[in-house]
């Protein structure tokens, strides 16, 4: 039997909703009370949510009516959104799928959940994710993992993916993700819907719970690029608490405005150039990219979004990233030697689960870790240790941090002379079968090819839809991974919005019970 859609899903995104909202023909608590109704009926199925308390939820609803009445609404008063379980969260558990944390409640907000709450936004609970936000699956959970609302034999994706299959199953407009090596991107493309990560520095890291500290950057998830405008212009601004925070943006303030600002610019360019509105856009597509390891199935539907790229007016440039297959083992130092000084906190003596029976203070920290840490975490805590040891560290850190280096500068290289933007695959394959790499822990590693190299840079990127792979997997999607320059997240999202408003692959909604 199927159950009737969510109301928010009778609307093309947050703008619409907002607008009916607003003309009072429906109340928040309404919409809110049927996402409810949805993600309930769902979460078996997909097992996206870790902690839905409808209580909290109407409160919140409640609150967006009456501002709504009284004309004091913000930007996403009444708008259903969810919050990835690294996210500290007033009322709510936040747990980051961790047996360490499986009890924690917040005495605040994260500084991304606060700037979404102050804007109106109606949370509905708490998404699953990779523990300490470390897997590419979402398999990597004390809850379960979380299944592809395409195709429930498929992973949805990590770490982020209860935020991507929450949105891909309609359960919310928008989520809120973490990247670190591509979280928000791959699990976006994964399972058919839109995810960016903003430049590092521009959306406040405080209160989101760390893995790799240099590395880390929250960003939404959402349909369209449209509706990643709306949320990504509230959660972005500069936060003094948060000491990787960046003030500026290339000379523009950073604060809400400037993301919807530049997309409007972007669009207002585009609106004048007729029916090919990209024209004068260059496109790099790296060589490096389309190499051995890219499924076919994968290059046909990027290659026929490249296309579609080039008949609305862009032009496509090869160019080469050569250091592309480097970004695996320089990330795979830093992002362990970094999670090995965060997580170092979680000792059962200040933060974290506390072993029941223990013998001495060194027995009983060396208990709770391994009670508390699941195993990738402690994985990449041994690792992280090791490259940060007497004798290591100038052979493994340093030399990464080097490599990183070069890195960003083979980005700078590229947009300097030769493009504006960089397209090509979020990932080398569709998602694959839950429980695939269970005997091989660093198979996924490798699966992060095209993604690392964007946070080692601090890179603005993103994935779109742009179709579905082929054969067995044809109802699996795959996503176009469009990468810009410094603080350029607003062009980004009007050339995706461009792209989407050609196609439909953001239309496509799987079939659920």
């Amino acid at each position: 039997m199927t159950m009737s859609h969510p109301i928010h899903t009778e609307f093309a995104g947050i703008a619409a909703l907002r607008e009916a909202l607003r003309a009072r023909r429906l109340s928040a608590e309404e919409v809110a009370r049927s996402a409810l109704e949805a993600a309930q009926a769902r979460h078996a199925t997909l097992n996206a949510f870790v902690q839905i308390d409808p209580e909290l939820t109407l409160q919140q609803a409640r609150a967006a009516d009456a501002a709504l009445a009284d004309g004091s609404a913000g930007p996403l008063a009444g708008i259903p959104i969810a919050h990835k379980d690294l996210f500290v969260t007033q009322g709510w558990r936040t747990t980051a799928a961790s047996n360490m944390l499986k009890d924690y409640v917040s005495p605040f907000d994260a500084t991304v959940v606060a700037r979404l709450r102050g804007a109106g936004a109606v949370s509905l609970g708490k998404l699953n994710c990779d523990e300490f936000a470390m897997g590419s699956a979402n398999e990597n959970t004390i809850f379960g993992a979380v299944r592809n609302p395409w195709d429930t034999a498929a992973v949805a994706g990590g770490s982020s993916g209860g935020s991507a299959a929450a949105v891909a199953a309609r359960n919310v407009l928008a989520t809120t993700g973490t990247d670190t090596g591509g979280s928000i991107r791959q699990p976006a493309s994964f399972c058919g819907v839109s995810g960016i990560k903003p430049t590092y520095g521009t959306v406040s890291r405080f209160g989101m719970i760390a893995y790799g500290s240099s590395l880390d950057q929250g960003g939404p998830l959402a349909r369209h690029a449209r509706d990643l405008v709306e949320m990504l212009d509230v959660m972005s601004g500069f936060d003094p608490a948060d000491a990787t925070s960046v003030p500026s943006c290339n000379g523009t303030r950073n604060e809400s405005g400037r993301v919807r600002d530049a997309f409007e610019a972007a669009l207002a360019t585009q609106q004048t150039q007729g029916e090919r509105p990209l024209t004068g856009l260059r496109i790099g597509v790296p060589r490096e990219f389309f190499g051995a390891g890219l499924a076919d199935d994968v290059r046909a539907a990027v290659q026929a979004a490249l296309a579609q790229f080039e008949s609305l007016g862009a032009t496509l440039v090869d160019i080469s990233l050569p250091r592309t297959e480097l970004s695996i083992p320089a990330y795979y130092v830093i992002a362990p030697a970094e999670a090995s000084s965060n997580l170092s906190r979680y000792d059962g003596v200040r933060y974290g689960h506390r072993a029941a029976e223990f013998g001495d203070l060194n027995d009983m920290i060396a208990r709770s870790r391994a009670e508390g840490f699941g195993a990738e975490v402690q994985r990449r805590i041994l690792i992280g240790a090791y490259v940060l040891s007497h004798g290591y560290y100038d052979a493994y850190y340093l030399q990464a941090q080097r490599l990183r280096r070069l890195i960003a500068q083979d980005f700078q290289q590229a947009f300097a002379g030769q493009c504006d933007v960089i397209m090509g695959p979020v990932a080398p394959t569709v998602a694959r079968n839950l429980g695939d790499n269970q005997n091989d822990p660093t198979a996924d590693w490798l699966a992060d090819i095209y993604t690392l190299g964007v946070n080692l840079a601090g890179l603005p990127g993103m994935s779109i839809p742009c179709g579905f792979g082929q054969g067995d997997h044809a109802r699996r999607p795959v996503g176009l991974h469009l990468i810009g320059n410094y603080f350029d997240e607003g062009r980004l999202l009007a050339i995706a919005d461009c792209y989407q408003h050609a196609t439909d692959w953001h239309t496509h909604t799987p079939e659920l019970a």
